[in-house]
């Protein structure tokens, strides 16, 4: 996103978000408590100082406020329930990228029209670029059903949230199991590939979730029994996995 801003000329501050809100505890909006949860895979310290200075920055800004996401990536929308609420009735402008089909030229030079886009992070730079100044303000009601929703996501405080058609939902900490035990077979993979498949194969129309939390879950099937492993399952890179015969 910033390369496609300052490609466009303008020198507006860029900032991402650095956290995944569709996985762990959400009861609390201290970013201790996520930095903690984080800390078996990042450092905690700075992941805590990089979420506060994030959240310090955006709810404290006098400057104009636009929020990209994309409401068929669970990250995405995650964060912007969590934003909405956070925010208020503070005004702000929204890109919605979800189901957006971007013109390209094919290699033998017809135009076309991309699949239907889900998320911000799967937009390329010069498209990006090309939807700057397509943010609309966003309704009263329509932050406040954001945030509501959020309200009652965080009591429900699940392991997982996921997209619906009805939107953003909780979900326990075995919704992906099945998903992931589809994948694999009596011959061993590598996790990574394994964790590659879960995701290529469960991908429409909605992103869910990536290789680390579907990794912490293949080690857990693995402590269950539901998986042998040849190494140490939490190295998706080197470990193979097999269903047991």
């Amino acid at each position: 996103m910033r390369k496609a801003v300052r490609d466009a000329g303008r020198d507006d501050e860029v900032l991402a978000f650095r956290d995944s809100l569709n996985c762990g505890p959400i009861d609390s909006d201290d970013p201790a408590s996520r930095a903690m949860w984080w800390a078996p895979s990042y450092d905690a310290a700075e992941t805590e100082r990089v979420l506060r200075q994030f959240w310090d920055r955006v709810t404290t800004t006098t400057d104009r406020l636009v929020v990209w996401f994309g409401r068929h990536h669970a990250g995405e929308l995650a964060f912007f329930h969590a934003l909405a609420e956070r925010l208020g009735r503070r005004p702000y402008e929204i890109v919605d990228v979800t189901g957006l089909e971007l013109p390209f030229v094919r290699r033998d030079g017809t135009p076309a029209l991309s699949y239907p886009k889900q998320s911000v992070g799967t937009i390329s730079d010069a498209d990006l670029r090309r939807l700057l100044g397509s943010e609309r303000p966003i309704g009263a009601d329509e932050a406040r059903q954001y945030a509501d929703r959020w309200r009652q996501l965080k009591q429900e405080n699940a392991y997982f949230r996921v997209v619906e058609a009805t939107g953003l939902s909780s979900a326990p900490i075995d919704y992906f199991d099945r998903l992931i035990l589809e994948q694999a077979t009596v011959v061993w993979n590598r996790s990574i590939s394994v964790i590659s498949d879960t995701i290529g194969y469960n991908s429409e129309p909605y992103v869910q979730t990536g290789d680390v939390m579907l990794l912490t879950r293949i080690v857990a099937l693995v402590e269950q029994g539901k998986l042998l492993a040849d190494g140490d399952p939490r190295d998706m890179l080197a470990c193979r996995i097999r269903l047991p015969v």
